[in-house]
């Protein structure tokens, strides 16, 4: 496995480097002395007197006021600069240019000199570049094999005057949070807000704001993201003129909400509080705020938050705050109420999660130069790329969480190969002269396993793993056999962990520049069940193989399958029918909600046409 000189130093350059400084600015060289006598005496007799003292003390200011401002802007520069986020040294056959936008096609690493640096209009101009370079340059690293609808753009445009309007420092939300911390009687208005808090891993992440926001989007919200989860270290801010973190001063303690908590929307229909459905006797008492509670141990009194009947209701709530860790878009599409809607928005039903993850997330510029400096370095060379991400799901024990388990790397090995992502491994020398003294060369020649020595094809395998065991496996047996067809295969590994830390800054910021070198390859193979796969697969664009999960340490038949799209699954999907009042299996009643291929109870929106 090729992971760069591994090294504990992660480049970036930690150290300021500073300039030799030359008393400010250059000067003529002072005057002899007497020359200087002459001087003075002619500012004095041209009554200067006093001018010319204030012409010195001027100087004097202004010299004092320059050096530190010339000071401070070499130390910002310096500070400015980039940090490579992996545990090993940024390799040397790159330079800086990565990362500016300036540079020119002929050097660009994607084979679209073309490129549309907007997403087809989901973005717009007027950011910064240089804070924030992700954000214009995504479009050189991928290539969508879908356009936004013309829809979806104008009602992003209009999120974006409801999200500056409303949002944190306006004067409208000043007036919103000062009734919501004294609890006054509400003054309905234009500006409702969703609140999201943020509690799980990195892939979770990504996959409920992105909810959340589709939510906001139906429901005319401005949302806003919990601020204490390291966000704003992670991606850049995704509306103009604004912020999307909730402020430091919000009057409500949300992280303390939970499932029984008096305020949850569960808890009210339970105790028949608050809500919309007549027919459960509820006193239809609107709140000033309302918790609602869909993480993946959510009850059935939680889940009535997909019934046409309570969203009507929450409708007229100003603030929801929302705890989730799912992708809940399946479940929204089966609202009536947001059905048209959502079909103007998204006429390829399939690509909700490509569109709207393109448009929020942007890694921050140290991310965003991880990604860029390694798939110039490793990838971008290669004719070929495959991506392949594993996550292991073994109970026994701590330590065995991801292996080493052979079981899995057959499966890997078995997927590549049968789908032919990855080559065969043809014989050596030795090995087919001894089957040629058997007398079955001829056979084995019919079969393809003759070597192939004229191909001079390079296949860049980028492999994600909180293991090294894996990628270290399949570079072993690649370089101890030649392939059928000639093709040189090149495995790498960014990092490997051993251990999620969701709560750890630095390995976030790892796993989000993962994430965006996988939405970079040709092919993708991900592990079941995996939100860090979904999240790497909707931003590309792309229908992976998906590993099945094993049972008994052995490799399933088949090892993997093609996706039916490219939506990430939701995993906890509720089976309850609101009009009919019963339980009902939710993925046969409209053709573009099935249930997933790894999650065989969950959800998932699929393009009706494929079928």
């Amino acid at each position: 496995m090729v992971m760069g000189r591994p090294s504990q130093s992660h480049g970036g350059g930690g150290d300021e480097e500073r300039l030799p400084l030359r008393g400010g600015l250059e000067t003529e060289r002072a005057p002899p002395p007497h020359h200087a006598a002459e001087q003075l005496k002619e500012a004095r007799r041209g009554g200067g007197g006093r001018l010319w003292r204030a012409s010195v003390r001027a100087g004097l200011v202004l010299c004092l006021l320059t050096v530190p401002a010339v000071l401070l802007l070499l130390r910002w520069q310096a500070d400015s600069s980039p940090q490579w986020v992996f545990d090993f040294e940024a390799p040397e056959e790159d330079d800086d240019q990565d990362i500016q936008d300036d540079m020119s096609d002929d050097i660009s690493p994607s084979p679209y000199i073309e490129y549309d640096r907007l997403l087809g209009g989901l973005l717009i101009e007027g950011f910064d570049e240089k804070s924030c370079r992700s954000r214009y340059q995504f479009a050189r690293y991928h290539k969508s094999p879908s356009i936004p609808s013309p829809y979806l753009i104008e009602r992003l445009r209009k999120q974006e005057v409801l999200q500056k309007r409303c949002g944190p420092g306006t004067k409208a939300y000043k007036e919103a949070s000062k009734q919501l911390r004294s609890g006054q009687s509400i003054n309905m208005t234009d500006c409702n807000y969703l609140i999201l808090t943020i509690h799980a891993g990195l892939g979770n992440q990504m996959l409920e704001i992105t909810s959340a926001f589709l939510y906001a989007l139906l429901t005319n919200r401005i949302l806003l993201v919990d601020r204490y989860k390291e966000i704003g270290d992670l991606f850049c801010e995704p509306f103009p003129g604004t912020s999307w973190l909730v402020p430091s001063d919000f009057p409500l303690n949300y992280g303390e909400f939970t499932q029984s908590s008096p305020e949850s929307y569960g808890n009210m229909l339970q105790n028949k509080v608050a809500g919309g459905n007549t027919d459960r006797s509820l006193a239809g008492i609107r709140p000033h705020y309302v918790y609602l509670h869909l993480d993946g141990n959510y009850g059935f009194h939680d889940k009535l938050f997909f019934c046409e009947d309570d969203q009507q209701f929450l409708q007229g709530v100003p603030w929801l705050i929302i705890r989730t860790d799912m992708y809940f878009v399946p479940s929204l599409f089966l609202i009536p109420g947001f059905q048209d809607e959502l079909s103007r928005l998204f006429p390829e039903k399939d690509t909700v999660f490509h569109h709207l993850a393109r448009y929020l997330f942007h890694p921050t510029n140290n991310i965003w130069y991880s990604v860029t400096k390694y798939y110039r370095s490793y990838l971008a060379k290669a004719e070929k790329r495959v991506g392949i991400q594993i996550r292991i799901y073994e109970t026994k024990g701590i330590l065995q969480r991801n292996g080493p388990f052979p079981h899995i790397l057959n499966q890997i090995l078995s997927c590549a190969q049968n789908e032919k992502l990855l080559p065969e491994i043809g014989m050596t020398e030795g090995a087919a002269a001894e089957t040629q003294n058997k007398g079955a060369a001829a056979e084995t020649q019919n079969k393809g396993a003759a070597v192939d020595t004229q191909n001079n094809q390079t296949i860049a395998v980028l492999t994600t793993s909180l293991s090294s065991w894996y990628s270290d496996q399949i570079q072993k047996k690649y370089e101890e056999h030649p392939t059928v067809d000639g093709t040189t295969v090149k495995v790498y590994q960014p990092s490997h962990e051993e251990y999620q830390r969701s709560r750890n800054k630095k390995h976030n910021m790892k796993a989000l520049a993962e994430i965006y070198l996988l939405s970079m390859n040709d092919e993708l193979i991900t592990s079941g069940f995996s939100t860090f796969g979904y999240a790497a697969q909707g931003l590309a664009g792309l229908k992976p193989w998906i590993m099945f999960r094993s049972e008994n340490h052995m490799v399933p038949d088949p090892p993997c399958g093609r996706a039916m799209s490219v939506e990430p699954c939701f995993h906890q999907a509720p089976f309850y029918d609101c009009k009919a009042k019963r339980d009902t299996d939710l993925g046969k009643v409209v053709p573009y909600v099935r249930h997933c291929e790894d999650v065989s109870w969950g959800l998932k929106i699929v393009n009706e046409t494929q079928f």
